[in-house]
Parts: structure tokens; sequence; C-alpha cells
């Protein structure tokens, strides 16, 4: 027997000798293992589940915020074409005949618009949707007093009310009339009908108990399915969707515990953009996981079954397993190796063999990838060009191995500059550097460029061809809105901008706005 041999003959006997033990350990291991990933595969069908079912209801209330929005803009549209026909040719005569036969027409073309109003200061009908002339008042109504008490001429969303003129339920639109010195002078009113809200949303499949909520975001109650009329107009404000909207914002999902009936829901909320109100639909989390806990009972047998084929077979088998999990070892340890190589390889090719910054091809895919999100984002995006000031006359009179090491310490003092995690510093070639910077204002990028100047000047790196007697940047900055214009035109302006700082006397920023160098 070669010598060579004994070693591993000697480690397979000691796998050999305790294979019992280790048989024993690493079956029960790998019943617990399966049993482990069956448990965590239920779990992610479980989250899979709620997270396709949160998707599913923020799309059923972005569309139901959507024609909400729909209809109170009708509305709006409907009170500024009345208040300026009121302000303009008054209710009195041929011109509240035309208002009222305007208002016969859009309600009998508007589905969602149950009735017209044009009420005089004191509260009185004016102009109405309705056949016949109706002698009420309405000075009691809430959103008649707010517009009595207050003079902006913003649409106003009230609390439902029942309807004096039908007996439904509905919701008050109203905007102030004002006479023309100003006073007030009347209120013109468009009520939306409720029950069209609940058709609307009786299309909807959220389940038996599922919900669907129209509120103001005061916490009033509008409109809740299943319907119940004693609900409308409740304070809700307490209620966890409502201190969802005050904590996290307009929009939002959560699993959270009604108020109304206690039943736990996976809500889905949007706040009307314009308008203060929300919508909000939800579906029982029993239900939704209802499906789910069939397939676990299902399964659960399956396992069951599998785990004790794999107790019966599995000491027999223990052994190859074994083995290939070596070589799963193995291989996994070559392929983080490999990773790492990758991985070092990739810094190699994007990084500057002599200065360690970003190289001119990174740079470039830095710059397009920066400008476009600055495009989506609308927001301020600054570029920075600098170049060592008589870098030539340096090599020729120190050499090129100082000029390495002197381009070493000012990369050094740029690379300074850039400190934010989205910042780029790069070296655009030869002598010459680049500093991406995002979300960076004009007066942000010049402060970045007058600290790398100022920070390679305190170098004090010695440069007897140059006026100052040290080594210095000149450098170009150009920052702003990123518009439609090719990426290229930010290099040229920067670069151009460079060109005014060496030609009005090196050392030294120029700077311009985005607008006015690309223009």
């Amino acid at each position: 027997m070669p010598p060579s041999s004994a070693p591993h003959l000697d480690h397979l006997d000691q796998i050999r000798r305790p294979l019992v033990g280790r048989s024993i350990a690493l079956l029960a291991a790998f019943c617990l293992l399966l049993a482990g990933v069956y448990a965590w595969s239920l779990w992610s069908a479980r989250q899979g589940q709620l997270e396709q079912t949160a998707a599913s209801t923020s799309n059923m209330a972005r569309a139901l915020a959507a024609q909400a929005e729909t209809s109170f803009k009708i509305a709006d549209a409907i009170l500024a074409e009345t208040v300026e026909r009121v302000e303009h040719d008054g209710i009195e005569g041929a011109a509240g005949d035309r208002l009222h036969e305007r208002f016969l027409h859009i309600a009998a073309h508007s589905a969602e618009v149950h009735g017209l109003f044009v009420y005089g200061a004191d509260g009185s009908w004016r102009v109405t949707a309705l056949a016949n002339a109706v002698n009420a008042n309405n000075s009691d109504r809430d959103y008649f007093r707010y517009h009595q008490t207050h003079t902006d001429r913003r649409t106003h969303v009230g609390r439902p009310v029942r309807s004096r003129s039908s007996g439904v339920m509905v919701i008050p639109v109203s905007r102030r009339i004002d006479r023309a010195d100003g006073s007030f002078g009347g209120v013109a009113l468009v009520t939306l009908d409720l029950g069209y809200f609940g058709r609307f949303y009786d299309r909807f499949d959220v389940g038996r108990q599922g919900t669907i909520v129209l509120a103001l975001d005061d916490g009033t109650l509008m409109y809740r399915r299943p319907f119940n009329e004693n609900l409308v107009g409740k304070d809700m404000s307490k209620g966890q969707v409502f201190q969802m909207l005050r904590s996290a914002g307009p929009v939002g999902t959560a699993m959270l515990t009604s108020a109304v009936d206690g039943i736990e829901r996976l809500y889905s909320y949007r706040h009307l953009e314009g308008y203060p109100l929300i919508v909000a639909s939800a579906q029982s989390k029993e239900e939704i996981l209802g499906h789910w806990w069939s397939t676990v009972l299902k399964m659960s047998g399956v396992v069951a079954f599998a785990l004790a084929v794999l107790v019966w077979g599995g000491v027999r088998m223990i052994r190859q397993i074994r083995i290939r999990e070596q070589l799963e070892d193995e291989l996994r340890r070559a392929g983080a190796t490999l990773e790492q190589q990758n991985a070092a390889l990739k810094t190699l090719a994007d990084s500057d063999g002599l200065t360690g910054l970003a190289n001119r091809r990174l740079f470039e895919d830095a710059l397009a990838g920066e400008l476009a999100r600055a495009r989506r984002s609308g927001s301020q995006f600054g570029l920075i060009l600098c170049d060592v000031d008589f870098f030539k006359k340096y090599n020729d009179r120190y050499g090129h191995v100082a000029g390495d090491d002197c381009l070493r310490h000012v990369a050094a003092a740029i690379a300074g500059g850039a400190r934010r995690p989205g910042d780029l510093a790069a070296r655009y070639g030869g002598e010459e550097f680049a500093v991406i910077l995002p979300d960076t204002s004009l007066e942000g990028a010049m402060a970045v460029a007058d600290a790398i100047r100022a920070w390679v000047a305190a170098l004090a790196i010695e440069h007897a061809d140059n006026p100052v007697g040290t080594v210095s940047l000149s450098l170009g900055v150009v920052a702003g809105k990123v518009g439609p214009e090719p990426d290229s035109a930010w290099v040229e302006a920067a670069d151009s901008l460079l060109y005014d700082a060496k030609s009005g006397g090196r050392n030294r920023v120029a700077a311009c706005s985005a607008s006015l160098a690309i223009g």
C-alpha cells in the first residue's frame, strides 16, 4: 500500500466506525431540516398569499380613489361653472332660467350627481335642478355655515346629510359665492348620491367579510360596505386606518383590526389628491388564508409520509448522502472563491490603476445612470471637471515618477470632496478628473469644487512652472435640473467652464447653472 494512501484510509476508517451514531444524528438532522424547509415553504406561501392580496387591495384602492376623484372633480367643475355664472350674470330673470336648464341637463346626464342648488345669502333656495321651485332654507346646514365664516373659494366637502328634496343620503360638495364687494353672497351646492358609490363598490369582490370604506380624512365615515346607514357620519378618527394615515402618509397597506366589527383585515387605503377624503379596501385575513390552510392540511400528510419513508431508508443511504454533502461543500467553497475572484476583477476593471479612483468607463456608466435618474425624479445634478494646472511642465521638470505621485495626491484630495455615498470621483484622462454630484444644487457643487481646490492647494506640492509656486487645480462646475439634452452636453458644458477657468488665470472655479450652460 502506498504511504500516501494511509491518511486517506485512516480518514475513511474514522468515518466508518461511528457510522451508526452519525447516521442516526444525520437522519434526525435531515428530518428536522425537511420539517424546517416545509415550515419555511408554508410561511413563504402564506406571505406570498398576503403580498398578492396586498397588491390586489392596493390596486383596488387605487381604482376606488380614481373613481372618487373623478366624481368629486365633476362636482368641482360644476361648482366652478355655477359660481362663475352667478357672480357674472346673477340669478334673476333669464340668467336664472338658463342656470336652471343647465342644472336639469347636468342632473339628467351625471349618474353620481343627485342635486344642484344655489342658495342666497340668507340660505333660501334660489336655483335648483328640481322641476318646480321649492320654498325652503338651508342656512342651518354645516356647509352653509362654513362658507358664511370662511372667505376661501375652495371646494368644501361636507359630512353626509339627508337630502331635504328627496330624503336620500347625499354628500354635499359646495363653494362660496361672493358679491361684487367681496361679501358673502350665498352658496353653490352639488350633492353626490351616496347610493351611487355603494352601487359602484358592490361591483368589487372583497369576499364575504371584506369591506370598502369612503371617509373624510378627519375620520368621518361616509360609506362602509356592507352598508349600514347608522354608521354614516360616525367618527372613526381613532381607528387604525386613520392612525396609519397620520403616521405613514397618504398611501398605505397593513393588517389591521376593524374598530367596527373587530375583524382582522388586510387594508389598503389612499388619500384623494386635492380632496379631504380617503378610500380603503380590505379583505379578511381569515378568507385570504383559507385556501392556504387547506393546502397546509393536505401537504402535512404528504410530508409526514415522506418523513416516514426517509426514516425507513435513511440508514442505508446516509453514507452516500454524506459524500454528496462533502462534494457540495467543495463546490460551494469553489463558487465562493470564484465570486471573490470575479469581484476583485470587477474592481480592477472599474478602477484607475494609478490613482485608485473610478476609471473613465465607470464614470461614463455612472453619469448616464445618474442623469437618467435625475430626469425621472426631477432632482438637481452637479458635475465637476478639473485639471491640474501646467501638468505637462511639471512632468518635464520633475519627471514622470514625480508626476504620477503628484496625481495620486491630487486624486486623494478630490476623493475627499466626493464624500457622500452617491458621489463619484473619477480620473477622466491624463491629469483631468471628474466628480459626479447627484441631488446637488449649483451652490453645493461650487462648495465642493472650492473645497477640492483648497485641499489641493493645501498639499503645497512644489511646482516651479506654476505662477503660484505649487500644484493647483482649475475646475469647471455645472449644476441644476436635468432636461432632455444628451448626456454629452453636461460634459461639454463642464469642459467649457474648465476652459474658462484656465483662460481666466487658472487655480480657480468657473461655475454656471445647467439652464444657462446647456440651455
